[in-house]
């Protein structure tokens, strides 16, 4: 993994952003295991006996028939799916494969030890320190996604990070989706929520690409992430992006969002199996629409806060799930998403130690995708601008943390042993000199000088630290290159559809 030159920190006004070069991660430890394999297979089997006795309810006629024909038990909406089904489905979608963005520099891997890290995604609230918390504007969702272009440690374009509420909803996928390929040429999310949406969107990331639908098909472009509606329903829009999204051959994300104490039962072990059959539900549903159709286990159960019942994550419970998850995932070779989040309501050392607890969860729990990874607050409410300057540098950690460690004669240090001698200090040693300036990990937010320093310099605390990184960080962003023609495609083809009304929502 190549870095860019690190040097020493400067106080300079306009001294450049340090950060890594644009890189992919990987797992280079073993992923954590809580639970044993004999007790994954017992979640597994409970997992298939919720499907078969109590199954699904299943809100959208063409998904129910697709299982019925496939021999699936159906009594109005209830569907109860048949462990055959699922251990068929099992055998077809990939363990891993390529995302292709526009950019081809920027495609990324999806599964085996391959990490990669998405931004907060879907929020109707943003917040920085000079305008405080508000609702989203299409301005807003631009500004996260050059942020997200911008970071070489985010490898998406995002799903947004936060909503245009100034734009109507009938309309407000087609501006959000120019925003993402205008903006960046990483890895693009697509709405599932309706029909048009879908599509819409997936003909602008297909013009983006300038490619035709055949390669499209051949090519996973995009991605979608489907939320089961917890406990043990699917419904019409939800089911509608599964199909299609298998069909055309992109990437289809189903995360159960599985609170224990609300949504699913209160112990982790029974929060757990049904995050497992909902996900396999959706996972049989894809495969049957097309075998083989990529397709990406999600986990996103957590706890709630029995005295409020609001959600709460980075907690013991939230890191438990992330892994087990991970477990589950690789005993079904499937790649595995997750999340980095926190429930704090500011960007105080809540958000950050919440923060760290669930972004190593979804670490050690061998996460491919980590959505929310930069700019999540207050429980997915909100998408910060300080937390997303604040969560770039702990993403960098992470990353830093994962290089493998370069063992040879020249690393171990011998030669300048013998130089320095005993008693002596390395400062001046010819070894060290050779390497100062890129020896270690150069932050963007930490702040290490003594404290005479740091008062000197006006006592910056991390919060207004990331408020001027978010703003340096744009003020440096440069545009990605899309060709004019392609561009006058994309507008034009949001014209004509805006004329024609989007995505229907007025009844």
């Amino acid at each position: 993994m190549s870095v860019q030159r690190r040097g020493r920190r400067s106080d300079a006004a306009h001294s450049p952003i340090p950060q890594l070069q644009w890189s992919q991660p990987q797992l280079t430890l073993d992923p954590s295991r809580i639970v044993s394999d004999d007790q994954i297979e017992q979640i597994h089997r409970q997992s298939l006996r919720v499907l078969e006795e109590i199954g699904m309810d299943v809100v959208y006629p063409e998904a129910r028939e697709i299982f019925r024909r496939a021999g699936a038990s159906v009594e109005g909406d209830r569907v109860r799916i048949g462990r055959d089904i699922v251990e068929e489905a099992l055998r077809t979608p990939p363990a891993e494969f390529t995302f292709h963005a526009r950019n081809p520099q920027h495609d990324i891997r999806i599964g085996g030890r391959w990490i990669a890290f998405a931004p907060v995604g879907g929020p109707p609230n943003c917040s920085d320190l000079d305008r405080g918390r508000r609702p989203g504007t299409l301005e807003d969702n631009g500004n996260f996604v050059k942020l997200s272009q911008f970071f070489n440690c985010v490898h998406t374009a995002g799903g947004g990070s936060v909503d245009a509420l100034d734009v109507h909803a009938s309309i407000r996928h087609l501006h959000i989706m120019r925003n993402k390929v205008r903006f960046s040429d990483k890895v693009p999310f697509v709405v599932s929520t309706g029909r048009h949406r879908l599509f819409d969107s997936l003909e602008i990331a297909r013009m983006a690409r300038g490619i035709t639908w055949d390669q499209m098909l051949q090519e996973p472009s995009a991605y979608t992430v489907i939320n089961t509606n917890s406990p043990l329903k699917l419904d019409g829009p939800m089911a509608m992006g599964i199909i299609e999204m298998a069909r055309l051959n992109q990437i289809c994300v189903v995360t159960p969002f599985t609170l224990a104490g609300a949504m699913a039962p209160v112990t982790l072990a029974g929060a757990l199996v049904e995050q497992n059959a909902e996900a396999l539900a959706g996972l049989s549903l894809s495969q049957l629409a097309n075998p083989g159709a990529p397709f990406v286990y999600g986990g996103f159960t957590s706890n709630v806060d029995m005295k409020s019942g609001a959600p709460a994550f980075g907690t013991p419970e939230y890191m438990k799930a992330c892994i087990i998850g991970g477990q589950l995932a690789r005993r079904y070779r499937l790649p595995y998403r997750t999340s980095s989040t926190n429930a704090a309501n500011s960007v105080d050392a809540q958000a950050a130690y919440e923060t760290v607890f669930s972004l190593w969860g979804a670490i050690m729990g061998g996460g491919n995708v980590i959505q929310h990874a930069a700019g999540w607050l207050e429980g997915g409410l909100v998408a910060s601008y300080e937390k997303f300057a604040l969560d770039v540098d702990l993403l960098q950690m992470v990353i830093e943390y994962l290089r493998p460690l370069d063992v040879n004669e020249d690393t171990m240090g011998f030669a300048a042993m013998l130089e320095v001698g005993p008693g002596g200090h390395f400062f001046g040693a010819q070894h060290t000199l050779a390497r100062y300036s890129t020896a270690f990990y150069q932050p963007i937010i930490s702040d290490w000088r003594n404290f005479p320093q740091w008062q000197a310099s006006g006592s910056p605390t991390a919060e207004r630290k990331s408020n001027v990184i978010w703003k340096q960080a744009l003020a440096e962003y440069v545009e990605p290159p899309l060709a004019p023609e392609i561009a006058e495609e994309i507008d034009s083809f949001i014209a004509r559809r805006s004329e024609e009304g989007g995505e229907p929502t007025d009844f």
